[in-house]
């Protein structure tokens, strides 16, 4: 499977995020270990470091791990989390609390991104953004693993389906193709069926 096109700072609003296989972005309590020892392709964190010029997130993921800064610390810019409670939200350097409609969220994180892309670090402002057509691309790293439970991605039950194009060269429907072995042994079959 080829890899995409390197991101560029177009001033995009783009949802981005690693995700498991089965398509959650954070354990149950928005918990990141899983994430260790999961490799990238050589210099893609430096990629958005140089394209980000602004970080929109969600209060839930901000209480989580509050005053956490996006790609281990090594980018620095602005940071808004939207929330319905910005008085009781924990201070930090360089966060602004908002609250108003995503909409006006987005605005505010754009202008401030001073052309340069608003990355999204929220499933929940995502599906909000998706439905109000706001969101320019959806950016996902699919890790090999396969968490079970968690934060999903995209869960909005009942909802009819949202089509994508898949970006680069080739058919902009077609699947993308992986495929895993499993590496824990207690996942491998000792007797395979005959």
């Amino acid at each position: 499977m080829s890899d995409t096109e390197p991101q560029t700072a177009a001033g995009k609003v783009l949802w981005h995020f690693t995700t498991s296989l089965d398509g959650f972005v954070a354990g149950p309590n928005h918990e990141m270990d899983w994430m260790s020892g999961i490799s990238a392709r050589p210099g893609l964190a430096d990629e958005y470091i140089g394209t980000t010029g602004a970080v929109l997130g969600g209060r839930d993921g901000w209480d989580a791990a509050p005053d956490s800064r996006p790609y281990g610390g090594s980018w620095d810019g602005p940071v808004f989390v939207l929330t319905h409670h910005p008085e009781d939200a924990a201070p930090a350097d360089g966060v602004t609390f908002l609250n108003c409609d995503p909409a006006e969220a987005v605005r505010i994180g754009l202008e401030a991104a001073g052309g340069k892309n608003l990355e999204v670090f929220s499933p929940t402002i995502g599906r909000q953004l998706l439905a109000l057509g706001l969101i320019d691309e959806i950016d996902l790293h699919i890790a090999p693993v396969l968490l079970g439970d968690g934060i999903r991605l995209y869960d909005n039950p009942g909802s009819e389906p949202i089509r994508l194009h898949q970006l680069g060269e080739g058919e902009p429907t077609s699947v993308v193709n992986v495929r895993y072995r499993p590496t824990t042994t207690a996942n491998i079959p000792t007797e395979r069926a005959g």
